[in-house]
C-alpha cells in the first residue's frame, strides 16, 4: 500500500471538537447563560435593561473582527454570551417590533436537538423520523383550518418561500400551458389579483415567475385596509384588458402592515365563479383558527386552494418554519414538476418531501413544532394567540382614548398602527417627520422597540404585540415614551 494511502489517527483538533464531554460542559454553561438572559428579560420592570442595545452599523462591524486564526481564539460560550448581550431581546416585555415572537424556551431546546441530529429531508431515508413528524404537524394544521380530507402539504423555510411555492403550483394548475417545461413565454402573460397592502413577497414572487411588475394587479382596500371583494371584477377586467390571463387571487389573513383579514368567503365566491386559484397568505394570522373567539377572522380559509401559515409567528416557534397547505395535496407536486432521478424513484413518492420544496437539504423544522405541540399542548398555543390579540385590542383602546394620538384602523389582531398627533392641524410632511424622529430617537435609546410603516402615503408608527408577557405597564409606557421623545425634539 502506498504510504500516501495510510490513514493515521484522528487529528487532535477533530477529536476535541467532537468530544462528548466538552459538548456536555459547554452545553450546561450555555443553558445557564441563556436562562440568565431569559430571566433578565422576563423580569424586566424598569428601564435598566434595554430592549435593543443599539449600535450603528459602522460601529457594529469592528466588534466582530474577521481575523480568524488557525488555532482557537475564543471560548464558544463566551462568544455566544456576547452575542446574546448585543442582540435584540424578544423576550423583553417592551419588545413591540417585528412579527417575530419570543420563542417558547422548550422550542429552543428542540431546535438545538434538531441542529445536532441534522437529518436532511430531501429523501425519507435521510430524515425518516423528521418526515413522519412533519407530515403529522401539517395534517394537524390543515385540520385546524377546516380544510377537507384531501388536504395536505409540507413545511418550508419562511413565508416568502411558501408564497412562491404556492404560486408555482397555481401557475402549473391554472395557466393553461406547461410553464415549467416550456417556459413563461409558452402562453399569454399571467397575473394574480392582490391588494396593495399584501406582503412584498407576493410582488417578488410574480417577478421571480417572470411576469414582471404587471403580474400583480392591484385590488382596492377599504378603510380598514382589507381587500374589497367588490373591486375584484374591475381588477380582473383590467388584467384582461392589459393582455394578461389572471390565474389567482392572493388574499391576506393577517396582513403584515396592519394585521387586517380580507373577506375570504366573498373572495372565494369570486374565485369559484371565475375559475381562479385562491391563495391565502395566512403567514401571520392563520393561527386565529385555534381560538373559538377569533376563528371568524379566517372563515372561508378552508375553501382556499393553498394557504401559507408561519409557525414562527403566532405559534411562537424559532424561525423558520412555514406550512404550505393545499386543499388538494396532489397539487403540491405541480410546484416543481421536474426530474431528479438520483433522488426520486417515482414521480409521486409522498414520503420524499424534497420533490415538493425549494430546499433539498431541509432542516428538521417539523421536529421542533412536533415536540413543542406534544410538550405544551394545543391549549398553550390557543392561550398565546388569545393573549397577544387581547394586547392588540387593549393597546388600540388606549391609543383611541388619547387626544394626542391617532389610530389608523381598529385592529383585527395584535398589530396596531397609530401616530402621535399633538395638534389636530399638524399634518403632511411635518407630521411624517415627527413620526420618523420619534421612532429614531426611541430606537437609539434602546428602551422601547417599535416600527413605522406607510399607509396611504403617510408615515405611521406600528407595533406588533408578539410577547405574551407584555402587560398594562408596557402599553401605557410606550405612549409616554413617545410623548417624551416628541417633547425632546420640540424643545
Amino acid at each position: 500500500m502506498p504510504a500516501s494511502a495510510e490513514l493515521g489517527p484522528v487529528p487532535d483538533a477533530i477529536a476535541r471538537a467532537y468530544d462528548p464531554s466538552r459538548f456536555r460542559a459547554d452545553g450546561h454553561r450555555l443553558i445557564d447563560q441563556l436562562a440568565d438572559h431569559l430571566a433578565a428579560c422576563t423580569s424586566a420592570t424598569d428601564d435598566g435593561l434595554p430592549v435593543i442595545p443599539w449600535l450603528a452599523p459602522a460601529d457594529m462591524l469592528p466588534r466582530w473582527p474577521a481575523d480568524f486564526a488557525d488555532q482557537p481564539a475564543d471560548d464558544l460560550v463566551d462568544t455566544l454570551t456576547a452575542t446574546a448581550a448585543g442582540s435584540i431581546r424578544l423576550h423583553h416585555p417592551r419588545y413591540l417590533g417585528h412579527q417575530v415572537p419570543p420563542p417558547v424556551p422548550g422550542a429552543a431546546l428542540a431546535d438545538a436537538a434538531a441542529a445536532l441530529l441534522n437529518n436532511g429531508m430531501a429523501v425519507y431515508e435521510m430524515g425518516a423520523v423528521a418526515t413522519g413528524q412533519e407530515l403529522a404537524v401539517v395534517a394537524w394544521m390543515a385540520r385546524v383550518l377546516g380544510m377537507p380530507d384531501t388536504a395536505g402539504g409540507l413545511l418550508t423555510s419562511g413565508g416568502s418561500v411558501g408564497n412562491l411555492t404556492a404560486l408555482l403550483a397555481a401557475r402549473q394548475a391554472a395557466a393553461g400551458f406547461d410553464a415549467w417545461t416550456d417556459g413563461a413565454d409558452a402562453g399569454p402573460p399571467l397575473a394574480v389579483l392582490v391588494a396593495a397592502t399584501a406582503h412584498y413577497s407576493i410582488a417578488r414572487a410574480v417577478r421571480v415567475l417572470g411576469w414582471g411588475a404587471g403580474g400583480a394587479v392591484e385590488v382596492a382596500v377599504d378603510e380598514r385596509y382589507r381587500m374589497r371583494a367588490d373591486d375584484l371584477t374591475r381588477a380582473h377586467a383590467a388584467a384582461v384588458a392589459a393582455g394578461r390571463r389572471p390565474i389567482a387571487v392572493v388574499a391576506s389573513a393577517g396582513s403584515t402592515a396592519t394585521g387586517a383579514y380580507d373577506p375570504l368567503p366573498a373572495i372565494a365566491d369570486f374565485c369559484a365563479a371565475h375559475g381562479l386559484w385562491l391563495h391565502v397568505d395566512g403567514a401571520h394570522g392563520a393561527s386565529a383558527a385555534l381560538s373559538a373567539q377569533h376563528r371568524h377572522l379566517v372563515d372561508g380559509i378552508e375553501r382556499a386552494d393553498s394557504v401559507v401559515w408561519d409557525a414562527h409567528k403566532l405559534l411562537a416557534m424559532p424561525a423558520l418554519c412555514t406550512a404550505v397547505l393545499y386543499k388538494d395535496v396532489t397539487r403540491s407536486y405541480q410546484a416543481f414538476a421536474q426530474e431528479a432521478s438520483y433522488l426520486f424513484a417515482a414521480e409521486r413518492e409522498w414520503w420524499n418531501l424534497g420533490l415538493r420544496t425549494v430546499e433539498c437539504t431541509k432542516r428538521m423544522m417539523g421536529t421542533i413544532l412536533y415536540a413543542s405541540l406534544r410538550a405544551y399542548g394545543v391549549g398553550f398555543f390557543r392561550a398565546y394567540v388569545e393573549r397577544v390579540f387581547a394586547l392588540g385590542q387593549a393597546f388600540a383602546a388606549r391609543v383611541a382614548a388619547a387626544p394626542d394620538f391617532e389610530l389608523a384602523a381598529s385592529p383585527d389582531a395584535n398589530i396596531v398602527v397609530f401616530r402621535y398627533r399633538p395638534e389636530p392641524e399638524l399634518g403632511g410632511a411635518a407630521l411624517d417627520e415627527l413620526q420618523a424622529v420619534i421612532r429614531r430617537r426611541c430606537l437609539e435609546d434602546g428602551r422601547w422597540y417599535f416600527l413605522s410603516t406607510r399607509l396611504g402615503g403617510a408615515l405611521w408608527l406600528r407595533t406588533a404585540l408578539m410577547n405574551p408577557l407584555t402587560g398594562v405597564r408596557e402599553l401605557d409606557g410606550v405612549l409616554d415614551a413617545i410623548r417624551s421623545a416628541a417633547a425632546a425634539v420640540q424643545r
